[in-house]
């Protein structure tokens, strides 16, 4: 009988951790893919690491894709909501919209529709704020940026309002093009998201 206690107990154990281990889903471009980067090095794979460090059981599947577009994310994400059952959401998407002059508005609805998707599949969302280089002019560069923090305000959703802060217009911290975090940028993208991530888990 004592055996049979102490089988049960370690079994209950078990599926508590098992029960207690989610899926953080990360939906982003080439900056959260480790674009020029040995994928080990990049901020998702620093993520996994601090995750094991604090005592997370939580999965980290990285379904970034360099070159993605909001609209891409947003026809990639059913199946990715099907196959991974996420308990949270990181999305770090519209960079390439803005580079290729997309309307903001479009970034809007791909990005509340991805939001609202992710929602009803019961997931937590997280939204990693971007922005332009003056070059694109003030305007269009600051309609861009406003999108993040209406749909954080609308949806009522955590907001890294940009999630390059402190690297981007930081040569020393960006590859040569001009638009990827290098190296050694990596633990600031992890440190720009963590205290927003953190309270998610």
């Amino acid at each position: 009988m004592r055996v049979w206690f102490l089988s049960a107990g370690l079994a209950l154990m078990c599926m508590a951790q098992n029960a207690a281990a989610g899926t953080v889903l990360i939906v982003g471009d080439s900056i959260s893919a480790g674009f020029g980067l040995d994928t080990r090095l990049g901020w998702v794979s620093l993520l996994e690491q601090r995750l094991k460090q604090e005592g997370f059981d939580d999965k980290v599947v990285n379904a970034s894709i360099s070159g993605d577009t909001s609209a891409g994310g947003q026809a990639r994400l059913p199946a990715l909501l099907a196959e991974h059952k996420p308990e949270l959401v990181i999305l770090e998407l519209g960079g390439n919209d803005g580079l290729r002059g997309m309307p903001p508005a479009q970034l809007q609805r791909n990005l509340s529709s991805m939001i609202d998707s992710s929602r009803q599949s019961g997931a937590k969302v997280l939204l990693l704020g971007m922005q332009l280089p003056p070059n694109y002019g003030k305007r269009y560069t600051d309609s861009f940026a406003e999108v993040y923090g209406k749909l954080a305000e609308e949806k009522n959703i955590p907001l890294v309002p940009f999630f390059l802060e402190g690297v981007g217009g930081h040569p020393d911290l960006m590859q040569a093009d001009g638009l990827h975090p290098a190296a050694g940028a990596q633990s600031k993208l992890l440190e720009n998201v963590w205290p927003t991530l953190k309270p998610l888990l």
